[in-house]
């Protein structure tokens, strides 16, 4: 992209600020991962990356080096539609299941697991797959006993990759 994505301008504020008031509103809290200096203006608790270059899956295994919840929500920065009620729907999903996590598949049948709950207990399983050198979060996937939930509509968890999907997006 050329850029931070978390920080593009976006509906008067940042990207990541729609992002994390949506996890915040499902979750009761958000908190960044990535620098914490680039993102102390915006509100939200930032952690430093501990898996830096490993890409998502290190950021996932951040989050959950992080956290004292059973369950997490992992969020992209980068999916400007997700809302409070569809990341809740995958919230009370999991919160009956005994799935390591609970991962949204939209009529494409793809996984997406940048935008889904992950139990605190699958941190042994993906740090074992990133070990290995995985570093696809789908292909570490295959490490857990994910659930699926399915989803009628992807638009929730579509994301931006490339400045010309922001274009398009932003010029919606």
């Amino acid at each position: 992209m050329g850029c931070d994505k978390a920080l593009l301008p976006f509906r008067g504020g940042r990207l990541v600020e729609s992002v994390a008031r949506a996890v915040g509103l499902a979750a009761g809290s958000a908190v960044l991962v990535g620098n914490p200096r680039l993102y102390e203006q915006l509100g939200y608790p930032a952690i430093p990356d501990l898996y830096p270059g490993d890409g998502p899956l290190g950021g996932i295994l951040t989050a959950l080096d992080h956290t004292s919840a059973d369950w997490n929500l992992v969020a992209a920065c980068d999916m400007p539609e997700l809302s409070a009620e569809f990341l809740r729907l995958l919230l009370d999903a999991a919160g009956g299941s005994a799935a390591d996590a609970v991962v949204p598949m939209g009529p494409s049948g793809r996984p997406e697991p940048l935008c889904a709950v992950y139990h605190r207990r699958s941190h042994a399983a993906l740090e074992r797959a990133l070990g290995r050198g995985i570093r696809s979060v789908r292909a570490a996937l295959e490490n857990l006993h994910a659930a699926i939930a399915f989803v009628p509509e992807v638009t929730p968890f579509q994301n931006v990759n490339t400045p010309e999907e922001w274009a398009a997006y932003a010029a919606k």
